[in-house]
């Protein structure tokens, strides 16, 4: 693709996308071109599908890992900024906000500005753009309970759609733009947040021990939001350039979600979560630990993290090939132990588990 077909934009060659992501690794994009607004978004995305182009959307990339031998095609890297609000006391905060802002920065200034909702999901690396895909999530609350709509480019016709909350299929860590990827490319989210000082219900146990409150209690939003970063570092899930803990991709395999037989067969003290549709949820950290994965585990360039088993870490050195050969003892440790299939939640580019 030239710069013209761009729209003028300036394309990097043979970039290394380690420097991209949280992982720290994956080998070189062909091609790299970064757009800052919504209107080069689209049309880079429309001229590269129209050219027959691979494409690849990059945000924050703290949810990624790339393949060694890189991505033969260009890297949209989406650096768009905008926060837009509409503030009124009956529906209160209604928040737009263009998809390549920093998510936690985001979190920082909904409570600064008074608004409740988000502070659970405080300290989660990545942008705005990617937190509808995965259907983000972490102590009790989910980005999907938060959206009412995410303007998208559809690919499939090149034309922007904006997709209403009960469009999205949001579940747990999914959603239509997960089950269908590729297919549209988030341009902005908006949120619903309420006014007040008061956080949302306290719905995860742990975090309501650490707060010395009952599930379901309210308490000052700060207060919920300093106390979920620091179970978030202590488990090595804020970035810390200093800490090898945190070169990861967050929790690198989701919670099996089981039908009841498969849930009987695990042992009695296996954690069982019932959800709405029958089934049960248990705890892939639980698994992988007891399958014999404590913290730590591993002597490589890629482990198991010293502080949390649910993530696999790069301790300076590793490629690629480094972490997915350790994602695959830990997924064929905990099947053969717990007859469970664990499921990546990262996205794999150039690679396969």
């Amino acid at each position: 693709m030239t710069a013209a077909v761009l729209g003028g934009l300036p394309a990097r060659h043979d970039v290394p996308l380690a420097a991209y992501t949280t992982l720290r690794v994956g080998g070189p994009a062909r091609d790299l071109v970064e757009v800052t607004s919504t209107d080069e978004l689209v049309a880079v995305v429309r001229a590269l599908d129209g050219a027959g182009e691979p494409v690849l959307v990059l945000g924050g990339g703290s949810n990624l890992l790339v393949g060694d031998a890189g991505f033969d095609g260009t890297v949209v890297l989406v650096a768009t900024r905008g926060v837009s609000q509409d503030v009124a006391s009956c529906s209160g905060a209604v928040v737009t906000v263009a998809a390549g802002e920093p998510w936690d920065p985001f979190v920082a200034l909904t409570l600064e500005q008074g608004w409740s909702g988000m502070e659970a999901l405080s300290g989660i690396p990545g942008s705005i753009g990617a937190s509808p895909v995965q259907n983000v999530g972490a102590y009790g609350a989910e980005v999907g309970q938060l959206v009412t709509t995410v303007r998208t480019l559809d690919r499939t016709t090149g034309k922007v759609r904006t997709l209403f909350a009960v469009e999205c299929g949001f579940g747990y860590r999914t959603s239509v733009f997960k089950a269908q990827p590729g297919r549209y490319v988030v341009l902005d989210v908006t949120f619903q947040l309420r006014l007040g000082s008061l956080s949302a219900p306290v719905r995860y146990a742990e975090l309501a021990r650490v707060l010395g409150v009952e599930v379901g209690a309210r308490v000052p939003a700060a207060d919920v939001r300093d106390a979920v970063l620091a179970l978030r570092s202590a488990k090595g899930m804020v970035l810390d350039d200093a800490d090898p803990d945190t070169w990861s991709a967050g929790s690198f395999f989701t919670n099996p979600v089981l039908e009841p037989a498969a849930v009987a067969a695990l042992p009695d003290q296996a954690p069982r979560y019932p959800q709405p549709d029958g089934r049960v949820k248990t705890s892939a950290a639980w698994l992988i630990e007891h399958a014999g994965f404590g913290r730590g585990w591993g002597d490589g360039a890629a482990r198991v993290s010293t502080k949390h088993t649910l993530a696999l870490t790069n301790r300076g050195s590793a490629t690629a090939a480094d972490v997915l050969a350790l994602a695959r003892q830990v997924r064929s440790g905990v099947q053969q132990t717990f007859g469970v299939a664990l499921e990546p939640e990262p996205v794999l580019v150039g690679c396969e588990l």
